[in-house]
Protein backbone atom coordinates (compact mmCIF):
# COMPACT_ATOMS: atom_id res chain seq x y z
CA UNK A 1 0.00 0.00 0.00
CA UNK A 2 1.23 3.47 -0.91
CA UNK A 3 -0.01 6.78 0.46
CA UNK A 4 0.81 10.22 -0.89
CA UNK A 5 1.62 12.82 1.78
CA UNK A 6 1.17 16.29 0.31
CA UNK A 7 1.81 19.63 1.98
CA UNK A 8 0.98 23.01 0.52
CA UNK A 9 2.28 26.54 0.85
CA UNK A 10 4.26 27.80 3.83
CA UNK A 11 4.34 24.40 5.52
CA UNK A 12 8.05 24.27 4.72
CA UNK A 13 8.35 27.04 7.35
CA UNK A 14 6.84 25.02 10.18
CA UNK A 15 8.80 25.35 13.39
CA UNK A 16 9.51 29.01 12.80
CA UNK A 17 6.18 30.23 11.40
CA UNK A 18 3.67 31.49 13.98
CA UNK A 19 4.55 28.78 16.50
CA UNK A 20 1.67 29.82 18.75
CA UNK A 21 -0.70 28.48 16.10
CA UNK A 22 1.34 25.84 14.26
CA UNK A 23 3.70 24.61 16.97
CA UNK A 24 7.45 24.09 16.96
CA UNK A 25 7.59 20.85 15.00
CA UNK A 26 9.18 21.20 11.57
CA UNK A 27 7.85 19.59 8.40
CA UNK A 28 10.85 17.20 8.10
CA UNK A 29 10.13 15.97 11.64
CA UNK A 30 6.44 15.46 10.78
CA UNK A 31 7.29 13.59 7.60
CA UNK A 32 9.76 11.38 9.48
CA UNK A 33 7.12 10.57 12.11
CA UNK A 34 4.57 9.67 9.43
CA UNK A 35 7.09 7.49 7.61
CA UNK A 36 8.08 5.77 10.86
CA UNK A 37 4.45 4.95 11.62
CA UNK A 38 3.90 3.90 8.00
CA UNK A 39 6.80 1.47 8.24
CA UNK A 40 5.21 -0.05 11.35
CA UNK A 41 1.98 -0.43 9.37
CA UNK A 42 3.90 -1.84 6.38
CA UNK A 43 2.85 1.07 4.20
CA UNK A 44 4.91 3.17 1.82
CA UNK A 45 4.67 6.99 1.93
CA UNK A 46 5.67 9.35 -0.88
CA UNK A 47 5.89 12.92 0.44
CA UNK A 48 5.93 16.23 -1.36
CA UNK A 49 5.69 19.90 -0.39
CA UNK A 50 5.40 22.94 -2.61
CA UNK A 51 4.38 26.56 -2.39
CA UNK A 52 3.16 26.32 -6.01
CA UNK A 53 -0.29 24.93 -6.78
CA UNK A 54 0.75 23.67 -10.22
CA UNK A 55 3.63 21.69 -8.73
CA UNK A 56 1.24 19.99 -6.30
CA UNK A 57 -1.06 19.15 -9.21
CA UNK A 58 1.86 17.72 -11.20
CA UNK A 59 2.84 15.54 -8.23
CA UNK A 60 -0.72 14.24 -7.86
CA UNK A 61 -0.97 13.51 -11.58
CA UNK A 62 2.43 11.80 -11.67
CA UNK A 63 2.03 9.72 -8.50
CA UNK A 64 -1.66 8.99 -7.92
CA UNK A 65 -1.87 6.02 -10.30
CA UNK A 66 0.51 4.08 -8.06
CA UNK A 67 -1.06 5.27 -4.79
CA UNK A 68 -3.93 3.93 -2.71
CA UNK A 69 -4.80 7.10 -0.76
CA UNK A 70 -3.80 10.72 -0.21
CA UNK A 71 -3.12 12.75 2.92
CA UNK A 72 -3.09 16.45 2.18
CA UNK A 73 -2.57 19.62 4.15
CA UNK A 74 -3.35 22.14 1.44
CA UNK A 75 -2.46 25.12 3.63
CA UNK A 76 -4.03 28.31 2.29
CA UNK A 77 -4.97 26.47 -0.91
CA UNK A 78 -7.71 24.86 1.20
CA UNK A 79 -9.98 27.82 0.67
CA UNK A 80 -9.78 28.54 -3.05
CA UNK A 81 -7.61 26.10 -5.06
CA UNK A 82 -10.17 24.62 -7.42
CA UNK A 83 -7.51 23.31 -9.81
CA UNK A 84 -5.92 21.39 -6.91
CA UNK A 85 -9.35 20.10 -5.97
CA UNK A 86 -9.94 18.93 -9.54
CA UNK A 87 -6.61 17.07 -9.59
CA UNK A 88 -7.56 15.32 -6.35
CA UNK A 89 -10.96 14.36 -7.80
CA UNK A 90 -9.27 13.03 -10.94
CA UNK A 91 -6.90 10.95 -8.79
CA UNK A 92 -9.96 9.02 -7.57
CA UNK A 93 -8.36 7.99 -4.27
CA UNK A 94 -9.57 8.32 -0.67
CA UNK A 95 -8.38 11.67 0.70
CA UNK A 96 -7.76 12.77 4.27
CA UNK A 97 -7.48 16.54 4.73
CA UNK A 98 -5.24 17.58 7.61
CA UNK A 99 -4.77 20.94 9.34
CA UNK A 100 -2.44 21.56 12.26
CA UNK A 101 -4.67 24.22 13.79
CA UNK A 102 -8.40 24.20 14.39
CA UNK A 103 -9.34 26.23 11.34
CA UNK A 104 -12.88 26.68 12.70
CA UNK A 105 -11.65 28.64 15.70
CA UNK A 106 -9.74 31.07 13.48
CA UNK A 107 -10.66 33.73 10.90
CA UNK A 108 -13.92 33.26 9.00
CA UNK A 109 -12.20 32.77 5.64
CA UNK A 110 -10.53 29.64 7.03
CA UNK A 111 -13.89 27.98 7.72
CA UNK A 112 -14.51 27.04 4.08
CA UNK A 113 -12.62 24.21 2.46
CA UNK A 114 -12.96 23.34 -1.21
CA UNK A 115 -11.19 20.04 -0.42
CA UNK A 116 -13.39 18.78 2.45
CA UNK A 117 -16.38 17.86 0.25
CA UNK A 118 -14.23 15.42 -1.75
CA UNK A 119 -12.36 13.99 1.26
CA UNK A 120 -13.39 10.99 3.32
CA UNK A 121 -12.59 13.12 6.35
CA UNK A 122 -10.88 16.16 7.78
CA UNK A 123 -8.64 16.28 10.85
CA UNK A 124 -7.99 19.74 12.29
CA UNK A 125 -6.54 21.09 15.50
CA UNK A 126 -4.40 18.19 16.70
CA UNK A 127 -1.07 19.51 15.44
CA UNK A 128 1.35 17.07 13.84
CA UNK A 129 -0.53 14.14 15.38
CA UNK A 130 -3.32 14.76 12.88
CA UNK A 131 -1.07 13.38 10.16
CA UNK A 132 -0.58 10.15 12.09
CA UNK A 133 -4.32 9.85 12.68
CA UNK A 134 -4.97 10.39 8.97
CA UNK A 135 -2.45 7.70 8.06
CA UNK A 136 -3.93 5.18 10.49
CA UNK A 137 -7.49 5.92 9.41
CA UNK A 138 -6.71 5.59 5.69
CA UNK A 139 -4.80 2.35 6.22
CA UNK A 140 -7.62 0.93 8.34
CA UNK A 141 -10.16 2.05 5.76
CA UNK A 142 -8.23 0.32 2.96
CA UNK A 143 -7.82 -2.89 4.92
CA UNK A 144 -11.52 -2.98 5.76
CA UNK A 145 -12.64 -1.74 2.32
CA UNK A 146 -14.60 1.15 3.86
Amino acid sequence: MKILLINGPNLNNLGKRDTGIYGNTTLPVIVAAVKKRAKELKVQVADYQSNVEGDLIDFIQDESASADAIIINPGAFTHYAYALRDALVDADKPIAEVHLSNVYSREDFRHKSVIAPIAVGQIAGFGWRGYIAALELLVDRAKNNK
